[in-house]
């Protein structure tokens, strides 16, 4: 097992905008009337809007938009993809290039918090109380906007802190920890509890059910995705969801090989592997398709290579070979059906999906019981995680006006 030196772990991918910079990019926006990048976010965080007070020097009514309208703003400023989102709907597209909405949303959320800015109040308290289940993007979205109307939340994380996958799940080169905790701040500041170490099955959603007038289930995926080949139970393989967790919680006594392989080609697949190679160890990512097939957004992509990090593709896992119970090598198969891989390997890292949890899985809207987030779409970007919580929040007032 390699030294870890943290010498790179935590050093963000790039600089955000200052207030000159920051302007320079608001006065290209174009002004449009119907603001097609508005339509583009998922979140309803109205980029058209906040775009337009900056270009005209507001930055406190640009920030109060961002705020207002993303109770997650931050964090998705650091991980949105915006190419396919709110950046791809910018008329400057057909110009030169779009808008970079992310990096203007970023400024505002970091001169709302430099300058102590408070945007949101409760209002007046009503009777009614709501658990939210998880502390994830969905259910942090669900409680900030049932708080906002007066409502008493209550979230139940199964883990020591909020913040679902923005806490555990994404490295600090792509989200640094002080950002989530400012969003989820303020959201505490609206009156939502948070009780921590509280697992919830379906067995106890029934207690939930009986001691609050609605619950929200956004408990999000945690179970890993297992592939099905010999040796995957060997020492040294391990599930991209504990390799990130541990990397962020416990980094100094993470084990962490010295020839690392990361299997797949997502988004988790590309923080496994930058964290493996951050930290110290020889890392390499290897893909049964090509990294134009990859689900991985090309940002991701472009930082692994920029790192010089190795990207096999169209070679799929075979076969985990070891030695006194360990790890040692790793055999793949070639997509064309002939060619082989063999590769040495002290530790392997499956980051092949995930999904619901045994003790949630089954859990469906009915009764006073409402679900969203990951757990029902499959594991999306955080940008719809948070508009599903938003939605979830309506339908929950809804079913209290009936």
């Amino acid at each position: 097992m390699s030294k870890i030196t943290k010498k790179e772990y935590g050093e963000e991918m790039e600089k955000g905008f200052n207030l000159r910079t920051a302007m320079e990019e608001a006065s290209r926006c174009l002004l449009c009337h119907d603001s097609p990048c508005s339509k583009g976010c998922p979140a309803g965080t109205d980029p058209g809007k906040f775009i337009r007070s900056l270009r005209f020097r507001n930055i406190k009514g640009a920030a109060e938009t961002v705020r207002e309208n993303n109770p997650l703003a931050g964090c998705c400023a650091q991980v949105c993809p915006y190419g396919k989102m709110c950046e791809q709907a910018c008329s400057r597209t057909g110009i030169d290039k779009p808008i970079e909405i992310g990096k203007i949303q970023r400024f505002l959320v970091e001169e709302e918090k430099k300058q102590n800015m408070e945007f949101l109040k409760a209002a007046e308290p009503k009777k009614e109380k709501i658990a939210c289940v998880g502390a994830g993007p969905a259910s942090l979205s669900c409680a900030r906007q049932l708080a906002l109307e007066g409502y008493s939340v209550t979230v139940y994380e199964a883990q020591d802190k909020a913040g679902g996958v923005l806490t555990y799940g994404i490295i600090p080169t792509r989200l640094p920890q002080e950002v989530v905790d400012f969003d989820i701040q303020t959201i505490e500041k609206l009156g939502v509890e948070f009780k921590f170490n509280e697992s919830i099955d379906a067995a106890k959603l029934e207690a939930l059910k009986s001691d609050y007038d609605a619950v929200f289930v956004g408990a999000g995926l945690w179970k890993s995705k297992m592939v099905d080949i010999p040796g995957k139970d060997l020492e040294g393989v391990v599930t991209a969801i504990d390799f990130l967790r541990e990397a962020k919680t416990n980094t100094d006594q993470l084990l962490l090989g010295e020839n690392v392989i990361v299997i797949g080609g997502g988004d988790v697949a590309m923080d496994c592997v930058t964290t493996a190679k951050q930290l110290g160890a020889k890392a390499t990512i290897v893909y049964r398709r090509t990294i134009e097939e990859a689900p991985a957004d090309m940002d991701e992509v472009s930082f692994v290579q920029s790192m010089g990090i190795p990207i096999i593709q169209e070679f799929a896992p075979a076969e985990i070979v070891g030695e006194n119970g360990h790890v040692t090598a790793m055999r793949f198969e070639g997509r064309d059906g002939e060619s082989g891989l063999t590769m040495k390997t002290d530790q392997v890292v499956l980051a092949i999906g995930q999904v619901v949890g045994d003790d949630v899985a089954g859990i469906a809207d009915g009764d006073n019981v409402f679900t969203g987030g990951d757990m029902v779409n499959g594991g999306k970007t955080v940008v719809e995680a948070v508009a599903e919580g938003k939605e979830a929040a309506e339908k929950i007032a809804d079913y209290f006006n009936k």
